[in-house]
C-alpha cells in the first residue's frame, strides 16, 4: 500500500509529543526499506526538516506544494469541491463542505495515490480516506476539572474532535490495555479497531553514553542527590504535591533534597514558584526551563530519582526514559500505571504526599531497593523499542491491506 504520513511541526519544546513523533519517525526512516508499503511523509512547515529525508521515502511540504497550485489545479479543486458537494447532499440532505486546506490535502493524497494515512499524533487531517490514528489519554472525559482540558472551549474542542475522529478511523493506536477499554467506553469503538502499541524506549537514551554529565550539571549549578521532574507547567503536572512532599522530607525526616523542574511554562509557572517560596523551599528548587536532549539525559542519569507526579495518563513517556539512563522512577499510581510501569517503578497515589514522601524516603534508606530499581529499569527498556513499535505499524498496515485492495485508489464517487 501506499501511506501517507503526517509529520508535525516538530518543536523540541513541545516536549513528550515531540520525543515521541521525531524518534518513531527515526526508526520509521530506517526500517522503511524493510516494509514493501511505500511511505510518503506529509509535513506542515514550509522547509523539510533534513532529519527527516530519506532516499526511500518522499517527502512533501504541504505549505510550500499549496503555494505552488498552477491555476488549473486550483480551478480543478474548485470544481472538485461543487461535484463533491452536490453528489453528497441528495445522500445526507446535508450541505457537504471541506475547508479549504482540508480540502488541497486531500487532493494531495489522491493525486499520490495514498492508501492510507497515519499520524504519529491525536489528529487527522482529512478523515477522506482509510486512518490511523493515536490517542495518548482521554483526560478530558475522566478529570474534565483541570483548566487546560475545559477551559476556553477546550473541552468541546476535544470531545467534537475526538468523537468524529475515534469513530471513523481504520485503527486507533494506544500504549496499554486500560487506554484501549477507555477508548471503548467513552468512544463505543469495536475493539478490533483499536491495536495496544506500548509506548516504547526513545532511541536517544538507549544510544546515548555518558560524556560530559558533570559539566553540564556544574553549567545549572546544581547539587548532587537530586529529585528531577521534567515537565511542562500544566496544572496536572502535580508540581504541587511534590513540593509538599519534600517540605515533609526536610522537616519531618530531616531529608533535604534539591529538586530539579524542567520544562516550558504553559501558564502554571508562576504560581508554582509563588508556592516555592510560601513552602520555603527556595534554597532547593531549580527552575530550568526548556533544555535540550543532551542535557535533558544528564540530568536523568545524575539524578538521585525521577518523580513523576503526573494526575493523568495510562501513557507516559519520562518514566522510560528514565528506565534507560538509570534512573530510579517515583510515579504516580494512575490508572494504566501499574501496566506501563509494573515494578519497575515505587507508585504512589499522586494526593498523598506523606505516600509520595515515603517512596522518596525508602530509595534513600535502602540502596538495595534503589539498586533493583535500576536494573529493573534496564531491563524494561531494552524490551520494547521504537524500532519494534514501528513493527508493529508495519503488521498493523499489513493487517489492512487485506481489505484496502478491494477499491481503487482513485476516490469513488458513490
Amino acid at each position: 500500500m501506499k501511506v501517507g504520513i503526517f509529520v508535525g511541526t516538530q518543536i523540541p519544546e513541545l516536549g513528550g509529543g515531540y520525543t515521541f513523533e521525531s524518534q518513531v519517525l527515526e526508526a520509521l526512516l530506517k526500517l522503511s526499506p524493510s516494509s514493501y508499503h511505500q511511505f510518503t511523509l506529509y509535513t506542515f512547515t514550509q522547509t523539510i526538516p533534513k532529519h527527516i529525508s530519506s532516499p526511500y521515502i518522499q517527502v512533501i511540504s504541504l505549505p510550500s506544494a499549496f503555494k505552488k497550485r498552477t491555476l488549473k489545479e486550483r480551478l480543478l479543486s474548485k470544481m472538485s469541491e461543487v461535484s463533491s458537494a452536490i453528489a453528497r447532499l441528495d445522500r445526507t440532505q446535508n450541505q457537504f463542505y471541506l475547508e479549504v486546506g482540508e480540502k488541497f490535502i486531500l487532493d494531495s493524497l489522491t493525486k499520490n495515490g495514498i492508501d492510507i494515512t497515519l499520524s504519529l499524533s491525536p489528529s487527522c487531517p482529512t478523515m477522506e480516506l482509510p486512518y490511523i490514528t493515536i490517542v495518548w489519554d482521554l483526560q478530558h472525559q475522566i478529570q474534565p476539572y483541570f483548566p487546560e482540558v475545559s477551559l476556553a472551549g477546550e473541552w468541546e474542542e476535544r470531545e467534537k474532535k475526538y468523537t468524529t475522529m475515534l469513530k471513523r478511523a481504520s485503527y486507533i493506536l494506544t500504549g496499554t490495555q486500560t487506554g484501549k477499554a477507555e477508548i471503548e467506553k467513552f468512544y463505543q469503538v469495536p475493539a478490533a479497531r483499536i491495536k495496544v502499541l506500548p509506548l516504547p524506549t526513545p532511541l536517544f537514551t538507549l544510544n546515548s553514553l555518558p560524556s560530559n554529565d558533570e559539566e553540564i550539571l556544574k553549567k545549572y549549578n546544581i547539587p548532587d542527590n537530586y529529585l528531577f521532574y521534567p515537565a511542562q507547567f500544566w496544572p496536572h503536572k502535580n508540581h504541587v504535591n511534590l513540593l509538599l512532599a519534600v517540605k515533609l522530607l526536610r522537616d519531618k525526616y530531616n531529608l533535604n533534597f534539591p529538586v530539579v523542574f524542567v520544562g516550558s511554562d504553559k501558564g502554571n509557572q508562576p504560581y508554582i514558584k509563588q508556592k516555592v517560596i510560601e513552602l520555603d523551599l527556595s534554597q532547593q528548587v531549580h527552575f530550568l526551563g526548556f533544555v535540550p536532549q543532551e542535557h535533558l539525559v544528564a540530568l536523568y542519569r545524575k539524578a538521585f530519582a525521577l518523580t513523576f507526579m503526573t494526575f493523568f495518563g495510562p501513557d507516559n513517556l519520562p518514566p522510560i526514559e528514565a528506565f534507560a539512563l538509570s534512573c530510579p522512577v517515583v510515579a504516580s499510581n494512575v490508572s494504566g500505571a501499574e501496566e506501563q510501569l509494573g515494578d519497575t517503578a515505587l507508585l504512589v497515589a499522586p494526593t498523598n504526599t506523606e505516600q509520595i514522601a515515603l517512596a522518596i524516603k525508602s530509595i534513600w534508606d535502602d540502596n538495595n531497593l534503589r539498586q533493583t530499581l535500576i536494573q529493573r529499569g534496564l531491563i524494561r527498556a531494552t524490551q520494547w523499542t521504537t524500532e519494534d513499535y514501528v513493527k508493529g505499524i508495519f503488521s498493523i498496515l499489513d493487517e489492512f491491506e487485506a481489505i484496502r485492495h478491494c477499491w481503487s485508489s482513485t476516490l469513488p464517487m458513490f
